[in-house]
């Protein structure tokens, strides 16, 4: 994987972002081309339409990132990707248009932007067609040895079998006697060099996955592992690349205490994140007062009770806040007091399950992003009920409150829509991760993908 701004992004998805980028530019190239000739027209040095060039591939290629066209999916599936790609070439050529309106002369006349669009969509497909079967395959996963044979191995094979996975685990070595989970693995004892073994192997990296490491740390074999140049490392820090959330099982303080992450540096970060919220904040609730208005007015008539919904939630640091949202169940919803959403909750009101379906029920949430108490991404805010409930039974839960709770979040677009105390123990391990290595790139690729949730809703409840 390549990490960029501390965010970990596979080698297939990267190489398929880099083709697909030179195409982008090819087919607005071969747009301006075929409308140029069929107008009889001089087309000109490619030099002279650099700058239509790039914000034409760099627009639609946005829009595919938001709309999921690199996720794990849309890497297994043709027909899933060819879905997704033709929404997003759609919906690039559209913004496209929008800046050309805006800023006239800054992209290429919508008649070229028809066959850019025809080439981009045929040309996307037919690149996935010829090196889709190389993605996911070995070629493009790092080769691993697993030190282990237990739970942790075991969840490590079950995770490199997915059919996303950037890896493959070439070995397993027993490094005890103890109980195995995982009957192909080789005992320590059969290998008399385990730096040769591993070499012989080509392996790129050694995952340490003993289930006791007291006392159990081969440190003369990975030291000479390490020394030859093969990366080492521990189960936690492993399980957090590949799956983007932090592995409640098996973590500790100690491994939060050292790892990388919740770093002081952030202070810039932090600083451009508060001036986005207040930029952004203000010309969204501009542009969305009236879908607001409109939407407060059918609430109205639609069900009995006020037209906003107004509940303390717990912010940053654990100091509670009042959130407001468009009301979207009815008014003696928490007579008996709060509880999880369910699936099919009678609670929720005829128009209420359609703006919590397009999310328009937390537009005047934006309100507490212009205040300060909320940003437009971090962590799911929740009710202080429900916060006292999980910081018993969930370890490290308090800690997801050292960031701003947002509109958005790194677990909402990464989990369905959960209900449980189950669910909010994988949200969390999201919501870690978050607050772990959270950097305007990872704000930017949140924001974007929020777009895939709301087009394609997951579990909205």
């Amino acid at each position: 994987m390549i990490r960029l701004f501390k965010h970990y992004i596979p080698h297939a998805v990267v190489l398929l972002g880099l083709v697909d980028l030179v195409l982008l530019l090819l087919a607005g190239e071969g747009g301006w081309q075929l409308r140029a000739s069929q107008i009889g027209m001089d087309p000109g040095s490619v030099r002279d339409r650099v700058v239509p060039l790039v914000g034409f591939a760099i627009t639609v290629w946005t829009a595919m990132i938001a709309v999921g066209v690199y996720g794990s999916e849309a890497l297994r599936s043709l027909r899933f990707a060819c879905a997704r790609l033709l929404v997003a070439v759609s919906l690039g050529i559209i913004a496209v248009s929008v800046i050309d309106f805006l800023i006239p002369g800054a992209t290429f006349w919508r008649s070229t932007l028809v066959y850019a669009m025809v080439l981009t969509v045929a040309a996307l497909i037919a690149a996935r067609m010829l090196i889709g079967t190389f993605i996911g395959s070995s070629v493009f996963r790092r080769r691993v040895v697993v030190l282990g044979a237990g739970q942790r191995a075991y969840r490590l094979k079950q995770l490199a079998e997915d059919a996303g996975s950037g890896f493959a685990i070439v070995s397993y070595v027993a490094m005890s006697d103890a109980a195995r989970e995982v009957d192909e693995a080789i005992s320590r004892e059969a290998i008399h060099d385990l730096g040769r073994f591993v070499d012989n192997l080509t392996a790129s990296e050694v995952v340490l996955a003993l289930e006791e490491r007291r006392n159990a740390l081969p440190l003369k074999d990975l030291l000479r592992i390490k020394t030859m140049g093969v990366h080492v490392n521990d189960f936690s820090s492993f399980m957090e690349r590949e799956t983007g959330r932090i592995d409640l099982d098996s973590v500790n303080p100690s491994w939060l205490i050292f790892s990388d992450g919740f770093s002081s540096g952030r202070m810039v970060s932090s600083a451009a994140k508060r001036v986005f919220d207040v930029l952004a904040s203000g010309l969204l609730l501009a542009l969305t007062a009236p879908v607001i208005v409109l939407f407060a007015i059918l609430v109205k008539l639609d069900s009995k009770g006020p037209a906003f919904f107004r509940q303390p939630r717990v912010g940053l640091y654990g100091q509670t806040f009042d959130v407001i949202k468009l009301r979207s169940m009815r008014t003696d919803a928490e007579k008996d007091g709060v509880k999880w959403a369910e699936k099919d909750d009678p609670r929720i009101t005829r128009l209420g399950r359609f703006i919590r379906k397009v999310r328009i029920d937390e537009l005047p949430q934006t309100w507490s992003v212009l205040k300060g108490e909320m940003s437009f991404v971090g962590p799911r805010p929740e009710v202080p009920k429900f916060v006292a409930d999980l910081e018993e039974q969930l370890p490290y839960y308090a800690e997801r409150h050292m960031v701003k709770p947002g509109i958005t979040g790194w677990a909402q677009i990464n989990y369905p829509y959960g209900a449980s105390i189950e669910d909010a123990r994988h949200k969390l391990e999201y919501d870690l991760y978050y607050a772990k290595n959270y950097t305007p790139f990872l704000d930017l690729l949140i924001l974007l993908q929020t777009l895939r949730v709301v087009l394609w809703p997951e579990g909205a409840r």
